[in-house]
Order: structure tokens, then sequence, then C-alpha cells
């Protein structure tokens, strides 16, 4: 018969099942807490909700078909609370000293000597010194070490024609002295149709790819393609897009080389063929037939838990004097941006917005629109105009007169199109902005 326990191996024996019990509810709950902070990280990390946005409030739309909500997930960004609701492309045009410009013209080596105002001769600095601001909420400061951060391991590619390019460069610049010198560079490949901005301690590309029409053209030549007789292949987006597989973060736009005063020409083979069968359409149905096939691609091609996606509207012009001043006047010699809330200019067709709105709207691949038409119409000031490189000597007419050889087109860095990038940080890391 054993012995009855003492009293005191009977209480050890107690006190090492509590310490068990305890061990294993702290055990259970350090579990609970650390499931928790992962999925809460992981929350933080998701991009959130991304609608493909109705550009132009000035146009008059069809009621359009509200699609599912989509959630597309990178887990590398981090989105920051913002003001819903917050129309950051509807505003005005505030002056600001203190923050503006970004950086100086001088310390990117990367502008091309087309934007290089400056440098060129133009003698006021006033055009770098203006800063968007949307009614009623703040855009959310650019934040580079976040950008750069967030690019980590990921490529970036700007995809379309020379503003796009100047898009691109702007972006480089606004990153660039975060890097050091040794750590950075910039190539060209594929004939110059791709440049590449290489961070190496971030296994990060930031990109450009020249593509005008996005589908194949007779102006695919990112050195040569000055062509007054255009010519647009139906259905061969994968010409270029087999470029573009892979990305994470995919910024398109088109518009400037659709407008010819014409009707485009259509090819609906080869530009191999002898014999090429070539149809003509109207300026706003070829551009259709661009944004469908555009849109067709990323959705067969593109992940969208993976790629994010932008399209960025029309860039105006301010070649006529539709203003309010002189009809004569362009852009040359405008030091200040036009203070008419209601202008619209006339280069910008407002049936493309129309396309963009009526296409986009039926996609099944989210895509985010970056309306800069209507804030940028406002920047006469801002175009690069007689001060940059001529790749042609002057004639002794153009001289007397340099309004006649102003470019109203291209920008100005730094300048309007740091703004631009502004907008793309904020739908990029604040996508309930609309």
């Amino acid at each position: 018969m054993k012995a009855p326990l003492s009293s005191s191996t009977s209480s050890s024996s107690g006190i090492l099942r509590r310490s068990r019990l305890s061990t294993y509810l702290y055990t259970l709950l350090a579990f609970i807490v650390f499931v928790a902070v992962i999925h809460g990280e992981y929350s933080i990390a998701n991009f959130g909700r991304v609608d493909p946005i109705i550009p132009s409030p000035v146009i008059s739309t069809t009621p359009v078909k509200k699609r599912e909500e989509v959630v597309v997930q990178l887990p590398s960004f981090a989105v920051e609370e913002s003001e819903e609701g917050c129309d950051i492309f509807s505003g005005k045009w505030v002056k600001d000293e203190l923050t503006r410009p970004h950086y100086d013209e001088s310390e990117c080596p990367y502008i091309q000597p087309q934007l290089t105002c400056r440098a060129h001769g133009r003698p006021d600095t006033e055009y770098q010194k203006w800063r968007w601001q949307p009614h009623g909420c703040d855009i959310p400061r650019f934040n580079a070490t976040l950008m750069l951060e967030s690019l980590r391991g990921k490529r970036m590619m700007f995809v379309g024609d020379s503003l796009n390019r100047g898009q691109y460069v702007s972006m480089v610049c606004l990153l660039h002295r975060l890097i050091p010198e040794d750590k950075k560079s910039m190539e060209t490949y594929n004939n110059d149709a791709l440049t590449v901005f290489r961070v190496k301690d971030y296994n990060a590309t930031i990109e450009f790819y020249w593509a005008p029409f996005l589908l194949e053209s007779n102006s695919d030549n990112a050195v040569v393609h000055r062509i007054s007789d255009r010519i647009v292949r139906k259905g061969s987006m994968n010409k270029h897009g087999r470029h573009w597989k892979g990305v994470d973060i995919l910024v398109f736009n088109t518009y400037l080389w659709w407008v010819t005063g014409q009707d485009m020409k259509i090819l609906k083979g080869s530009f191999k063929d002898v014999e090429k069968e070539i149809m003509q359409m109207s300026t706003e149905d070829a551009y259709r037939m661009a944004m469908k096939s555009l849109l067709r691609w990323v959705t067969r091609n593109l992940d969208r838990e993976r790629t994010r996606v932008f399209f960025t509207s029309m860039s105006p012009t301010h070649s006529k004097g539709d203003w309010g001043g002189e009809a004569s006047k362009n852009c040359y010699n405008q030091t200040t941006p036009i203070a008419d809330s209601n202008y619209w200019g006339s280069d910008s067709r407002k049936s493309i917005m129309k396309v963009i709105g009526e296409e986009f709207s039926k996609s099944e691949f989210p895509v985010t629109f970056l309306n800069i038409t209507q804030l940028s119409s406002y920047r006469k000031d801002a175009h690069t105009s007689i001060y940059k490189k001529q790749w042609n000597p002057l004639t002794t007419e153009q001289l007397a007169n340099p309004a006649s050889y102003a470019d109203c087109i291209h920008w100005c860095l730094p300048g309007l199109q740091d703004t631009w990038n502004e907008l793309l940080f904020a739908k990029l890391f604040h996508p309930d902005l609309i």
C-alpha cells in the first residue's frame, strides 16, 4: 500500500500543473498576438480599392454600368490614410516659392536638351514655382524615400510618346538625388526604343518605352519618326506589349500622334505585305480601336494581383491664343498660368475624352486614370517655347519671329510634369482619392 502524498508534495504538484497551464496560456496568447500583427501589416500593405476613373467632369457622357470592386494587392507598397472623395484633379494653381521647384535643372543630368529651358536661355523661373492645389483637400506630399523603397525589386515603366518620356525623366529627377552616383545608371536598348534607369542597391528599374500609338505603326523608330503619312496596324498590341510583361507599375499615354487633322490610316495586314490593305477611320474611331486593344491586352497579359496600370490623359498644347488673348499668339513669352477656371483648349478634343471614359468604364482590368488635361490647360507658361535645343538651324525669318518656332507641346523641367508625378504618387499610395 502506497503512502499518502504529503501536503508539501501535493502543493508542489499543483504548482507544477498551474505552471504548465500558464505556459500553455502564454504560448496561445503570444500566437494570437503574432497572427494579429501579421494580419495588420498585410492589411496596411494592401493597395486598396482601385476602380477605373471616368475622366473629365466637363464632358457629358452616358451613364455607365458600375463594375465590381477590384482589390489589387502589392504587399511592398503602403497605403496611408487620405481624404476619401477628394478630387485631386479639380483645383487651382497657387504660387509657392518655399517648396517649388522640387529640384534644380542643373542638378539632374538626365533631362534631355529639349527640356532644359534655363540652360537654353529662358530668363525667368516663375514657371517652376506653381503648386497644384485641389479644392477642399491637399495632395499627399511626394515622398521620394517611400517611392524608392516601394520600387525595391520592381520595375516601373512609362509607355508612349515624348510627353510620357518627359514624365519619365521627371520621375527620375525626383528620385535620383537619394542614390549614390556609383549605384545608378541609365542605358538605352532596342535602337533607343527602351531607356532604363537602374538603381542597383534596390534591384529596381524605372523605364521608358517608345510607342507613340501603343499599337505598331510606321512611327515606331525612336529616333527618326517624323512621318506625316502615319499608318497604324490594327490589332498589333503584342508587337510592343511583349516588352511590358512582368512590369509592376505601367503608365501609358497616347493622344497627340492621333491628331493629324485628317482621318487615320489603319493597316489590316502586316507592314511586310507587298500589297497593303489600308482603310481610313476617323480619329475617334481609330482611337477607340486602340483603347479596346490596350484594355484587351492588359486583361490577358497582366496579373492584377501584381501590376498597377495607369493611363495619363491628353497633354494640352497652347499653339493658339484661345485663352482670351490675341488669336495669333501662342505660348511664346507667356509667364503666368491662365486664370479662367472654365478654360479648355481647342486642341484638346473632348470627343477623345469621351472615348476614354466609355471604354475604360467597361474594362475588366482596373486602370487608374490620371486626368491631367484640365489642370495642364491652365499652364500656357510652362512650355519649352523657344528655350530648347534646336535640331535644325533657324532661318532668318524664324529668328525675326520667335513665336513661329516656339514649341508649345513639350514642357520645361523642372515644372508641370513634376506635378503629374505628384498626382501619380497620390493615386499609387492613396487609391481612394478620386
